[in-house]
């Protein structure tokens, strides 16, 4: 290792450094310390991204899951919906009465992740850099950015509820 201010000699001044203090020494690779940490950092950059694209996916999964839920529970309350909107409920009651469904299930799994995240610290810790296993501010952005996937997820059948036909909501099959 040789230490240098700004760029440094050349290569191939440094390869002349050394055969002038050991002929036999064979010089083959010469790179900054810049360069071989950035060499060295490439299996992690590639794990690091195998594990991003994973936690997009686990996101996406959340929130289809949870429009799936909130649409698959507005389809079976269609009546009901239909017998309030009759009685003088407005769409925005309607709306938040399903909506506040979506993510009263949405602050259930989060509190439950967060507690089984808890638990499972240990295991992920040395894995971390920067931050703690329990970095509130980590968990806090987790948690927010979870509960707006569940609040758009929520709000799109909640939405189409709003819009639901008196009539065939009303009728009796």
């Amino acid at each position: 290792m040789i230490r240098t201010r700004g760029d440094g000699p050349g290569y191939a001044a440094l390869q002349q450094a050394v055969a002038a203090i050991d002929r036999d020494q064979l010089v083959t690779r010469i790179s900054s310390v810049r360069e071989h940490l950035g060499a060295n950092a490439i299996e992690e950059r590639f794990w690091m991204r195998v594990l991003s694209i994973f936690a997009a996916l686990a996101g996406l999964l959340a929130a289809v899951g949870i429009y799936g839920v909130v649409s698959f529970s507005v389809a079976q309350r269609t009546h009901e919906l239909g017998i309030r909107m009759a009685l003088g409920a407005g769409q925005e009651e309607i709306l938040m009465l399903v909506t506040r469904r979506g993510l009263w299930l949405a602050l259930v799994g989060v509190g439950l992740g967060v507690i089984g995240a808890l638990v499972l610290t240990d295991l992920i810790e040395a894995q971390l850099f920067g931050v703690t296993a329990t970095d509130p501010l980590t968990f806090a952005a987790t948690a927010l950015v979870l509960l707006g996937v569940a609040l758009l997820a929520s709000y799109i059948p909640a939405r189409r509820a709003t819009r639901v036909d008196l009539i065939s909501a009303l009728s009796v099959e």
